[in-house]
């Protein structure tokens, strides 16, 4: 290896100069502060303290080339690591799932604030990795949650998930547009980060989505943007429970038509909430009784 990494730092510094051409500064300084933390098993703050102790051994930094190496690539660093961290959950990624954003952990959060002591059936339409399920599962306690994909490869992963972060719940291998609602256990709270990316929004993205992620699970056409919402909703007349609330993840330049579809399906108290960045983001509603 003809550069010499003695130090925490080196490495540190090794892989933010890779990235340089790919990401940001202040991009390559993250990926390189997680890549390090997976590689010696510490925390940002604990390796900070400790950059400047001589390494003994070569395996990290041999580590620290290979996970470079496939950085460059543009591969998102959640699936070089093969893991994130969403909601205080550890979670399992591939590329056979969406990588977890910030954005849907604020609708956790909401979920969670709202419903303190649920304890009815909660169910997650498109689960993917399980991060929503299984972050609901654990913060709602009470709650019986049902997850729902189409993906057998994206069931599997979220079932690995569960069991990892001791969350029980339920799994079910389903197509929404194409399931019989008497396959499905009525809920009083429905939850889905849907597709709802449009295709034309392609041109604005970071090609390591792009490239590496589901685009079933990212796009959707721009003649026909809300097809899921509207299929949950069709679903949700038979097992939603009258008085249930539904929260949907949503493009934040659809807020006004999920907002008219809600209404148009018998919802009332419907609320459109923007996210950290002001960007509307969350429609919630609840169906009439």
């Amino acid at each position: 290896m003809a550069v010499k990494l003695q130090t925490i730092k080196d490495i540190r510094n090794y892989i933010s100069s890779e990235l340089s051409g790919l990401y940001t500064e202040q991009e390559s300084a993250t990926i390189s502060g997680i890549i390090v933390s997976k590689i010696f098993k510490m925390s940002r703050v604990h390796s900070l303290l400790k950059e400047n102790e001589i390494l003994t051994g070569r395996k990290e930094a041999r580590m620290a080339v290979r996970y470079s190496r496939k950085l460059k690539t543009g591969v998102p660093v959640q699936y070089v690591t093969g893991e994130t961290f969403f909601f205080g959950c550890n979670i399992k990624v591939n590329q056979g799932v969406l990588i977890p954003r910030p954005e849907t952990e604020e609708l956790v959060n909401l979920i969670v604030r709202e419903n303190k002591g649920f304890d009815g059936r909660i169910i997650d339409i498109g689960t993917g990795s399980g991060c929503i399920a299984i972050a609901l599962a654990i913060n709602l306690p009470s709650s019986q949650v049902t997850a729902i994909d189409k993906s057998k490869r994206a069931i599997k992963t979220a079932m690995k998930n569960a069991v990892l972060n001791n969350a029980d719940i339920s799994f079910l291998e389903a197509d929404i547009f194409n399931t019989d609602p008497s396959e499905i256990r009525i809920a009083g709270l429905i939850v889905s980060n849907p597709p709802y990316v449009r295709n034309s929004e392609k041109q604005f993205m970071h090609r390591n989505v792009l490239e590496f992620e589901p685009s079933g699970a990212l796009f959707v056409p721009d003649n026909d943007p809300l097809r899921f919402y509207r299929a949950i909703l069709s679903l949700a007349v038979h097992i939603l429970e009258p008085g249930g609330t539904i929260y949907f993840e949503i493009n934040e330049s659809m807020g006004k038509q999920v907002h008219y579809l809600l209404k148009s399906h018998n919802y009332s108290e419907i609320k459109i909430i923007k996210d950290i960045n002001g960007k509307e983001r969350i429609a919630k509603g609840r169906k009439k009784v």
